[in-house]
């Protein structure tokens, strides 16, 4: 729980002194579609790996 609280922190720490504020939203709403973008990608490589799919 220790390094998700450190992540979070840093993630926010990130953007403490940006400037303009739209584009501090922008970047956080890139920053989560990244992370679930990459989540996929994991979910859809281990469904592939464990379902027999061929590659």
């Amino acid at each position: 729980m220790g390094t998700l609280l450190n992540f979070k922190s840093l993630y926010l720490a990130a953007f403490d002194d940006c400037k303009p504020g739209f584009l501090v939203l922008v970047l956080k709403i890139y920053s989560v579609f990244s992370a679930i973008m990459i989540l996929m990608a994991v979910y859809a490589f281990f469904y592939r790996a464990f379902t027999g799919f061929e590659f």
